[in-house]
């Protein structure tokens, strides 16, 4: 009776052990260990096959192809010598680490130079979505690496490897983030050489550790004993790589989500509080910087009372600092009967009338510094002494769309010859440093401009 209870607890057991066991299926040690010496070779095809993946890496970025860059992952060789550098350190193989290292390392320099003469000969020098979604990698990065890591490295284990590897290339996504480095030199842009290069130090971290983590849950023998005091050295540097590397991910992290659940308060505030019988909301915009929520209104005017209402209750969706800026109008009807809304229309205004204000402080800047480099009553005065063909002259300097010009009216009894006008002009550009002469002299026998 004992027996035939043991009997069905043994059969549950052996399942799920044959159900979860890692070392199933596995290349034997000495295959293993091979395979990973031959990851650290990075001559012959190996290499014209990184630099084929680079190219076709960087065009996909510079044209926004996903489709592009998932094929350059698929054939970039970049992950095989992670795995070796994480596999040498789990059997504590120095020297198989080190040519791991070596060989990883001339690959990246290879990436990085090829990458960066693509950008640099490139027409297309606009930064893509495909490059600015790799240069803010947070913890999900992080994740992914991690276990995209442990995935491939298990999958490399195994004697048939099946689509493992080409998934695991597509997740981790070694080859895109580099390229992007590449971009960020050729146009001398530090955030996309730093923040992609950031990304692509968490994939390779952390594919290596999943590697590391791997190889000893699969029992691999250890190549060479170290002391005790070098030992704790290596997992010293590995911890303090982990939470260097970390660290900023977790913070850009944090600041996604905050983002993410802003926009979500705003959402529901908007939608729950916005809600009136014949005034409708036609437009909002949030300045999460500034804290300030935008809205248009097209309909019967709320009152004041309302607009301090909606004010307060930005409390209780957690939107505390931010301030309310409210345009709202009545609605008319089209001739198609489409309701025009001017709100829109309003803000439209006054953005141009603000740029058109811009534009007249800058005009008035620059006619008080050169009026105040220019007396044109002294140049009036010295003109019609030089010119005494010329009665009633009048300077000024005026401001138009083909820039800023010297203007001279005057009259004359018969009409300037070409040289007496180039010789005015010259002599009018030389007084006043301006380049350009519009002369309005009239004569009797003309009425057009000089």
């Amino acid at each position: 009776m004992t027996n035939d209870i043991k009997a069905p607890r043994h059969s549950v057991k052996e399942y799920f052990h044959r159900l979860l066991d890692m070392r199933s299926n596995m290349l034997s040690y000495d295959e293993l260990h091979d395979m990973m010496e031959e990851n650290t070779v990075i001559h012959g095809a190996n290499m014209w096959i990184l630099m084929l993946a680079i190219l076709i890496a960087s065009i996909g970025l510079n044209v926004n192809s996903t489709a592009v860059i998932i094929g350059a992952m698929l054939i970039s060789p970049l992950m095989s010598g992670i795995l070796a550098m994480g596999y040498s350190i789990a059997i504590r193989d120095l020297t198989l680490l080190k040519k791991a290292a070596m060989g990883f390392a001339t690959q990246v320099v290879i990436s990085l130079i090829a990458s960066t003469i693509y950008f640099a000969l490139s027409p297309l020098d606009t930064a893509t979505e495909e490059m600015i979604s790799r240069t803010s990698p947070t913890i999900w990065d992080v994740l992914i690496a991690l276990f995209g890591g442990i995935a491939g490295s298990i999958g490399n284990t195994r004697k048939k490897t099946g689509n493992v590897i080409p998934g695991v290339a597509i997740a981790t996504a070694l080859m895109p983030p580099l390229c992007t480095v590449g971009y960020g030199i050729a146009t001398g842009q530090p955030t996309f050489i730093f923040g992609a290069f950031y990304l692509f130090m968490i994939n390779t971290l952390f594919i290596a550790l999943s590697a590391l983590i791997v190889t000893k849950l699969l029992r691999v023998p250890v190549k060479h004993e170290l002391d005790a005091k070098r030992q704790k050295r290596i997992v010293r540097i590995i911890r303090v790589l982990v939470i260097v590397t970390v660290l900023p991910s977790l913070i850009g992290g944090a600041y996604t989500v905050y983002l993410s659940v802003l926009d979500q308060n705003i959402g529901s505030y908007l939608k729950n509080e916005f809600v009136f019988a014949d005034t409708q909301l036609v437009q909002s915009s949030a300045d999460n910087q500034n804290r300030v929520i935008s809205v248009s209104l097209v309909g019967s005017q709320i009152t004041d009372e309302r607009i301090s209402e909606l004010e307060q209750k930005l409390t209780d969706y957690n939107l505390s600092g931010y301030t309310l800026h409210i345009t709202q109008n009545k609605s008319i009807e089209g001739a198609d009967g489409d309701k025009v809304t001017i709100a829109v229309q309003e803000n439209t205004i006054n953005q141009l009338e603000q740029q058109l204000q811009e534009e007249k402080d800058k005009n008035d800047a620059l006619s008080e510094d050169i009026n105040s480099r220019i007396d044109c009553a002294a140049l009036t005065e010295k003109t019609s002494q030089v010119f005494t063909k010329i009665s009633d002259i009048r300077l000024g300097v005026m401001y138009g769309e083909s820039g800023t010009y010297l203007l001279v009216t005057g009259s004359v009894k018969s009409p300037l010859t070409v040289d007496e006008k180039t010789t005015l002009k010259n002599f009018l550009a030389a007084e006043s440093g301006l380049t350009k002469i519009e002369l309005d002299i009239n004569s009797p026998n003309s009425d057009k401009k000089e």
